[in-house]
């Protein structure tokens, strides 16, 4: 019985050394993209083996922090639509999912392994699936209008993870937030038809 305890025990530490390691690995990848995973375990407290027999390599340590980043997010957007308005909702939504796509960008632009491809195609559908369902709540209050496809909203979001670092980037990403919310409203007026 004690072996099988013993297993569980471990077990369970690893889990914790891992999301303690995830957690902190954001944190220090938002303050300097170029920080080392030395740098990392030392914040998190823990020896580098540990660090490494979790995340054997950088890309692989940046892949799960943007993959469990963007799940976490994906899961808030009922938790958001209970505590603000849809479309202020989207507006913090559509925010963090660019602090975290501005990580996987600042680093990644090296991230052209297959396994790399493979986890940010994964956050595809899923991110989709929440921008839709935010878009949703905020077509039925009227602030949006229906029938906008998220995959085309996601790529005008992506302006957003591609503006300068600091304070100007920041105030910037504001502002096309702000085009890409008006772009959204229900039109009135002369409805111009999208070319066939």
């Amino acid at each position: 019985m004690a072996p099988e305890s013993s297993s569980g025990g471990r077990r369970s530490d690893a889990q914790r050394n891992r999301s303690r390691i995830l957690e902190v690995a954001y944190r220090a990848f938002s303050d300097d993209p170029d920080v080392s995973l030395n740098s990392i375990a030392k914040l998190v407290g823990v020896g580098a083996g540990t660090l490494y027999r979790h995340f054997p390599t950088r890309e692989a340590l940046l892949l799960a922090v943007y993959q469990e980043e963007v799940e976490q997010l994906v899961g808030s957007v009922d938790r958001m639509l209970e505590h603000e308005e849809p479309l202020d909702a989207f507006r913090s939504w559509a925010r963090k999912l660019a602090a975290y796509a501005r990580i996987k960008h600042g680093i990644g632009e090296a991230l052209t392994s297959p396994e790399a491809q493979e986890v940010i195609g994964a956050t595809w559908t899923p991110v989709s699936r929440a921008i839709a369902r935010l878009l949703a709540a905020a077509a039925e209050r009227g602030e949006v209008r229906e029938g906008v496809d998220p995959d085309d909203v996601i790529l005008l979001l992506s302006a957003l993870w591609r503006v300068p670092e600091g304070e100007a980037g920041l105030a910037q990403a504001d502002r096309l937030l702000e085009l890409i919310v008006d772009a959204l409203r229900p039109r009135t007026g002369v409805q111009v038809r999208p070319p066939k």
